[in-house]
């Protein structure tokens, strides 16, 4: 199995649903508070490989915005 394929029930990447996923859980955590995305990354890192470039491009295809 690919995980740069799309999954047809709704369009995200295999990295991509574990970026939203580790996001949710940490939000939770962090009781609805911003989420670093230093901290976001450390995470995501924890489960699978990721560049730090592909977490970026992950973050702007989802349309994740940096706080400022």
């Amino acid at each position: 199995m690919n995980d740069d394929l799309p999954d047809a029930r709704d369009g995200l990447t295999q990295p991509e649903r574990v970026v939203l996923k580790v996001l949710h859980d940490v939000q939770r955590e962090r009781q609805g508070r911003h989420v670093p995305t230093l901290m976001l990354y450390g995470r995501v890192v924890e489960i699978m490989d990721m560049s730090q470039h592909e977490f970026q491009v992950i973050l702007n295809r989802l349309g994740v915005r940096a706080k400022g």
